[in-house]
């Protein structure tokens, strides 16, 4: 199967090295990785013109956008950036963020479970992050939901969901669209990936309204917003998170924000996580 990476990098100089030493280890190598540099004022540039010196299948796009870190819009944007660099000449497509550590077993693993099931869409492994000289599961990991920082899509999943959303909410719409559309996700248990920069750290403060105003782009519904909204502020430990959410949520049905899904879709996904939320009483 051939692989295609796209690896969106703001200012990762002190991550991007070993993220793309990991790759250039595994035991099945992708036909093509492209690193997109977003308006980095570090040495992100040289360090990764140092591997596509030494290996044909990397390459570097540098593009110029905000200096802020606003999620979704600007990471996605990044990667059409290196998207629109390659042919389509893929079996699956990736999104990797520039602070990954692979096992180099990584991409052999993801190629069996798509190579054994035509109806898997997306497959990933699991974040780890370092508390205290250990590695431990990222709290935002679950076994139904593959995270934002290491998406790999069949081709045909890819397409019919419609591509990335240049949104937040991007990493969890993706995932809705493929169920809408019967693809199967597999996380696999047993592939632990290095997180170096552990989710949100980097985040500013005007993005904060972002994660309610996706929910409402996802038609979730003012019920299943509160409850998502909770659940998050909880597992992010900062429980003023909740009333950002709420605020981001209702400024976007004051805005009549557009949706990024239909309202047929809307129905699916409310159904999907109602049946998720009532699943975990009983």
């Amino acid at each position: 199967m051939n692989f295609y990476i796209i690896i969106p990098a703001h200012n990762e100089e002190i991550y991007i090295k070993q993220t793309l030493v990991s790759l250039a280890s595994q035991t099945f190598l992708p036909k093509q990785v492209v690193v997109v540099n977003d308006n980095s004022t570090d040495k992100t540039q040289q360090l990764v013109e140092g591997f596509t010196t030494k290996y044909n299948w990397i390459s570097l796009i540098n593009t110029i956008s905000s200096n802020k870190h606003l999620p979704g819009s600007k990471i996605i944007n990044a990667f059409y950036k290196g998207y629109e660099t390659l042919d389509e000449d893929y079996d699956v497509i990736c999104k990797f963020d520039a602070d990954l550590i692979f096992p180099d077993n990584y991409l052999e693993e993801l190629a069996k479970h798509f190579q054994a099931n035509d109806k898997l869409g997306m497959a990933s492994g699991f974040c780890y992050i370092e508390e205290n000289n250990e590695w431990i599961l990222e709290n935002l990991t679950r076994k139904d939901h593959i995270r934002g920082a290491l998406k790999a899509y069949r081709k045909n999943c890819f397409f019919e969901i419609g591509k990335l959303k240049p949104s937040m909410g991007w990493d969890t719409v993706d995932e809705l669209l493929a169920k809408f559309y019967n693809w199967e996700i597999l996380t696999d248990e047993n592939l632990h990936v290095k997180h170096l920069k552990p989710t949100g750290k980097s985040y500013n403060k005007a993005s904060k309204y972002l994660q309610g105003e996706a929910m409402y782009k996802m038609r979730y519904g003012f019920l299943i917003t509160l409850i998502s909204a909770l659940k998050l502020a909880y597992k992010k430990g900062e429980f003023r998170l909740f009333k950002d959410y709420m605020s981001g949520y209702f400024k976007a049905k004051k805005n009549k924000t557009e949706p990024l899904v239909t309202k047929e879709q809307g129905i699916f996904i409310r159904k999907l996580r109602w049946k998720g939320i009532l699943g975990k009483f009983k």
